[in-house]
């Protein structure tokens, strides 16, 4: 590949990865920091997007146009909407859809983008197998899962609202960018895979739970991410 890109959307996320890149050049674009450099011989592009899904897209699509990214990696953090799937645990992406997009109104489902043919964006099996493969290597102390993450721009800390969405969407794991950066992807015809370790369980406990544990969720995601970078 010419180029992998990697987006996190907070610091954290991406602080450590940025620290693997060697011989690196910075370009900022759209108030975001594109941190391009080689990793074990591979052109690899780490960047910031902040937080919600314009500046996850507009990223992503940054990273197509200035960098000719040919696959993208999103990693970080998300709730769990499974009682399987614990604090800490891995879910990589099969598909990502946005939960808050409703326009029933018009005849379309709920999480249907209008005028778009495809209800929810397909993961790359390829990259979804290798990452399995990493965690499986780097984090043999935790589960992973594969399955759909949904997005939105939402924090969801709510029973009511995390039971609604997990019986409209079924779902892995909620968060507030992968299907952005999983419809700009497709619609540009490249592969992507969303990445995300739990740090709450989407429900009253939330709040609490993700200041807590937000730091080793994160540990457990880059070092996946990293190991998946490897074998690439």
């Amino acid at each position: 590949m010419k180029c992998i890109g990697v987006i996190g959307a907070m610091e954290q996320e991406i602080s450590r990865l940025k620290e693997k890149l060697e011989n690196v050049k910075i370009t900022r674009k759209a108030s975001m920091d594109f941190y391009e450099g080689n990793l074990d011989g591979k052109r690899v592009v780490v960047v910031k997007s902040g937080i919600c899904k314009v500046n996850a897209g507009i990223c992503t699509q940054i990273l197509v146009d200035l960098f000719e990214a040919e696959a993208v990696i999103n990693t970080g953090i998300a709730g769990s909407l499974n009682k399987d799937i614990n604090i800490g645990d891995i879910v990589v992406s099969t598909d990502v859809l946005q939960h808050d997009v409703d326009a029933r109104i018009f005849g379309y489902s709920r999480g249907q983008i209008p005028q778009m043919d495809a209800f929810s964006f397909q993961a790359d099996e390829g990259l979804r197998r290798l990452a399995v493969q990493a965690c499986c290597e780097v984090n043999p102390d935790i589960q992973i899962f594969e399955g759909r993450i949904v997005s939105g721009d939402q924090f969801i800390s709510d029973k009511k609202v995390k039971d609604d969405i997990v019986g409209e969407f079924g779902g892995f794991a909620v968060e507030m960018e992968g299907a952005a950066i999983g419809q700009a992807a497709c619609l540009n015809e490249i592969p992507f895979l969303v990445i995300r370790a739990i740090s709450d369980k989407a429900d009253g406990s939330a709040q609490m739970d993700y200041t807590e544990f937000e730091s080793a969720a994160i540990e457990h995601s880059v070092k996946l991410t990293y190991k998946m970078l490897q074998k690439m």
